[in-house]
Protein backbone atom coordinates (compact mmCIF):
# COMPACT_ATOMS: atom_id res chain seq x y z
CA UNK A 1 0.00 0.00 0.00
CA UNK A 2 1.17 3.54 -0.66
CA UNK A 3 0.03 6.76 0.94
CA UNK A 4 0.80 10.43 0.35
CA UNK A 5 -0.71 13.66 1.66
CA UNK A 6 -0.35 16.82 -0.45
CA UNK A 7 -2.26 20.06 0.14
CA UNK A 8 -4.54 18.38 2.71
CA UNK A 9 -5.50 15.63 0.22
CA UNK A 10 -4.61 12.02 1.10
CA UNK A 11 -4.15 9.44 -1.66
CA UNK A 12 -4.00 5.76 -0.65
CA UNK A 13 -3.38 2.98 -3.18
CA UNK A 14 -3.57 -0.80 -2.84
CA UNK A 15 -2.57 -3.04 -5.74
CA UNK A 16 -2.81 -6.74 -6.53
CA UNK A 17 -1.88 -9.06 -9.36
CA UNK A 18 -4.88 -10.25 -11.37
CA UNK A 19 -3.90 -13.77 -12.51
CA UNK A 20 -7.34 -14.38 -14.04
CA UNK A 21 -6.72 -11.55 -16.54
CA UNK A 22 -3.00 -12.15 -17.09
CA UNK A 23 -1.41 -14.13 -19.91
CA UNK A 24 2.20 -14.79 -18.90
CA UNK A 25 2.66 -17.02 -21.96
CA UNK A 26 2.06 -13.94 -24.14
CA UNK A 27 4.11 -11.66 -21.86
CA UNK A 28 1.21 -9.84 -20.24
CA UNK A 29 0.66 -9.46 -16.51
CA UNK A 30 -2.39 -7.49 -15.37
CA UNK A 31 -2.60 -5.64 -12.07
CA UNK A 32 -5.62 -4.11 -10.36
CA UNK A 33 -5.25 -1.09 -8.13
CA UNK A 34 -7.74 0.63 -5.84
CA UNK A 35 -7.34 4.29 -4.96
CA UNK A 36 -8.99 6.26 -2.16
CA UNK A 37 -8.70 10.07 -2.29
CA UNK A 38 -9.70 11.87 0.93
CA UNK A 39 -10.09 15.62 1.44
CA UNK A 40 -8.54 16.42 4.84
CA UNK A 41 -8.80 20.18 4.28
CA UNK A 42 -11.50 22.83 4.67
CA UNK A 43 -11.95 23.68 0.96
CA UNK A 44 -14.05 21.76 -1.56
CA UNK A 45 -11.81 20.38 -4.32
CA UNK A 46 -12.32 18.66 -7.67
CA UNK A 47 -10.07 16.16 -9.44
CA UNK A 48 -9.48 17.41 -13.00
CA UNK A 49 -6.98 14.97 -14.50
CA UNK A 50 -4.41 12.26 -13.86
CA UNK A 51 -0.79 11.63 -14.81
CA UNK A 52 0.58 8.12 -14.26
CA UNK A 53 4.20 7.01 -14.66
CA UNK A 54 4.34 3.22 -15.09
CA UNK A 55 7.70 1.42 -15.06
CA UNK A 56 8.21 -2.30 -15.69
CA UNK A 57 11.07 -4.55 -14.54
CA UNK A 58 13.03 -3.76 -17.71
CA UNK A 59 12.96 -0.04 -16.85
CA UNK A 60 10.55 0.65 -19.74
CA UNK A 61 8.49 3.69 -18.71
CA UNK A 62 5.09 4.68 -20.02
CA UNK A 63 3.22 7.86 -19.13
CA UNK A 64 -0.56 8.05 -19.16
CA UNK A 65 -2.41 11.37 -18.99
CA UNK A 66 -6.11 12.03 -19.20
CA UNK A 67 -9.14 13.79 -17.79
CA UNK A 68 -10.54 12.53 -14.50
CA UNK A 69 -10.44 8.94 -13.27
CA UNK A 70 -12.69 6.10 -14.48
CA UNK A 71 -14.69 8.64 -16.49
CA UNK A 72 -15.36 10.92 -13.52
CA UNK A 73 -14.05 14.22 -12.18
CA UNK A 74 -15.13 13.80 -8.56
CA UNK A 75 -15.83 16.74 -6.27
CA UNK A 76 -14.70 16.24 -2.67
CA UNK A 77 -16.24 18.31 0.10
CA UNK A 78 -14.21 18.72 3.31
CA UNK A 79 -13.97 15.28 4.94
CA UNK A 80 -15.23 13.59 1.77
CA UNK A 81 -13.55 10.77 -0.10
CA UNK A 82 -13.75 9.04 -3.48
CA UNK A 83 -12.72 5.44 -4.13
CA UNK A 84 -12.23 3.72 -7.48
CA UNK A 85 -10.51 0.70 -9.01
CA UNK A 86 -8.69 0.38 -12.30
CA UNK A 87 -6.09 -1.86 -13.90
CA UNK A 88 -2.72 -1.78 -15.60
CA UNK A 89 -1.08 -4.32 -17.96
CA UNK A 90 2.69 -4.89 -17.82
CA UNK A 91 5.07 -6.84 -20.05
CA UNK A 92 6.95 -8.08 -16.96
CA UNK A 93 5.74 -9.74 -13.72
CA UNK A 94 6.89 -6.78 -11.60
CA UNK A 95 6.88 -3.03 -11.91
CA UNK A 96 5.92 0.22 -10.25
CA UNK A 97 3.40 3.03 -10.63
CA UNK A 98 3.42 6.59 -9.34
CA UNK A 99 1.94 9.87 -10.46
CA UNK A 100 -0.07 12.99 -9.74
CA UNK A 101 -3.65 14.17 -9.82
CA UNK A 102 -4.38 17.69 -10.98
CA UNK A 103 -6.91 19.29 -8.63
CA UNK A 104 -8.76 22.61 -8.38
CA UNK A 105 -10.12 24.35 -5.28
CA UNK A 106 -13.60 25.89 -5.29
CA UNK A 107 -11.95 29.33 -5.69
CA UNK A 108 -10.24 28.26 -8.94
CA UNK A 109 -6.70 27.60 -7.64
CA UNK A 110 -5.18 24.57 -9.38
CA UNK A 111 -2.62 22.31 -7.69
CA UNK A 112 -1.08 18.85 -8.07
CA UNK A 113 -1.21 16.10 -5.48
CA UNK A 114 1.22 13.19 -5.27
CA UNK A 115 0.41 9.54 -5.80
CA UNK A 116 3.21 7.80 -3.91
CA UNK A 117 5.00 4.92 -5.71
CA UNK A 118 3.46 1.48 -5.30
CA UNK A 119 4.71 -1.92 -6.42
CA UNK A 120 3.12 -4.20 -8.99
CA UNK A 121 4.19 -7.78 -8.23
CA UNK A 122 2.94 -11.09 -9.53
CA UNK A 123 3.24 -14.04 -7.18
CA UNK A 124 5.62 -16.78 -8.18
CA UNK A 125 4.92 -20.39 -7.34
CA UNK A 126 7.57 -23.05 -7.04
CA UNK A 127 6.61 -26.63 -7.96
Amino acid sequence: MSEAVTGHIRVEVMSRHSPENSRPGQGEWVFQYTVRITNLGTDTVQLLSRHWIITDALEHTEEVRGPGVVGEQPVLAPGGSFKYSSWCPLKTPTGMMRGTYQMVRAGGEQFDIEIAPFALKARYTVH
